[in-house]
């Protein structure tokens, strides 16, 4: 299902056009945004060069059952990096914006400042990211389920309600299915991956969940820097942490590891915070 995601077809007008949502929510899910326009942006760059970061806007809800207009611009092409802006679109109007940079391979010193956390192994974590969600929402189902990845929860928030919970969440996360070997579908599956937990979090020191009743949130912007390769059909570990809550908006932080402890990726998302109660509002 997620290779069926990637499938850009030429549009009549200029640029591509991408699937629709295999998931059925109330909003396209950013993590395909984020994949497909990376995707986009890739064929319109020298084979060699590999994606080093990406900068993303989530600018409007996108319809789940249209497809995307995607429309690549080619910013800049230097000797060592090349630019790309890739603008999504539905309806004529404009739902995500990527600059995304893609640089030439080098090579220098290499150096992490945080090792992967000390956790069991993803065959000894029986947690899900979807079994969470619906003992959140207290619901059979939920629209998430549908995505084509595998998200086991190492430490699910067990705190009562109203209790901040301030530690490092993680999870192991992987693409469902086996995935072709070219380097940009992979990237393309990080970049999705990304986008599934890391917002989630940012109500968690003030002792919400991003599934109460009275609290709305979404994604505001997306960014990305890749550090090595690695196969998103291959179980990671995502390190995330709320950096920061206040104006309304949260921000939140991320690692993407491999099993073997190889940092591939560092991401940073901020969400709005909103409280539908005002009188539930943390500090009120």
């Amino acid at each position: 299902m997620f290779s069926s995601l990637l499938r850009l077809d030429p549009a009549p007008e200029g640029g591509f056009t991408a699937p629709a949502s295999p998931d059925k929510g109330e909003r396209v899910f950013g993590g395909q945004f984020l994949a497909q326009c990376l995707v986009a942006a890739h064929t319109t760059v020298d084979a060699e060069r590999d994606v080093n970061s990406l900068h993303a806007y989530f600018l409007r809800p996108g319809d789940v059952d249209l497809p995307v207009l995607i429309v690549v611009e080619r910013v800049r092409d230097g000797r060592s990096f090349s630019s790309r802006q890739a603008v999504a679109v539905q309806r004529g109007k404009e739902l995500f914006r990527l600059l995304v940079s893609f640089q030439v391979p080098d090579e220098t010193p290499e150096y992490v400042a945080a090792a992967m956390p000390d956790v069991p192994a993803p065959e000894h974590v029986t947690s899900t990211y979807d079994e969470f969600t619906l003992a959140q929402v207290e619901e059979d189902t939920w629209h998430g389920s549908d995505r084509p990845m595998d998200i086991r929860y190492v430490n699910p928030p067990s705190a009562p309600p109203g209790a901040p919970v301030t530690e490092t969440q993680l999870m192991w996360m992987r693409i469902n299915e086996a995935l072709p070997d070219a380097p940009s579908v992979h990237r393309a599956g990080l970049a999705y991956l990304s986008d599934s937990t890391l917002v989630d979090h940012i109500p968690l020191p003030h002792g919400l969940r991003w599934q109460d009743a009275n609290f709305g949130g979404t994604s505001l912007d997306h960014s990305m820097w890749f550090h090595a390769p690695a196969r998103a059909d291959e179980w990671l570990l995502f390190a995330q942490t709320v950096e920061a809550t206040g104006g309304g908006r949260g921000l939140a932080s991320g690692r993407l590891y491999t099993r073997s402890g190889a940092l591939v990726a560092t991401c940073l998302q901020e969400g709005l915070m909103r409280w539908t109660t005002p009188s539930t509002t943390p500090g009120t």
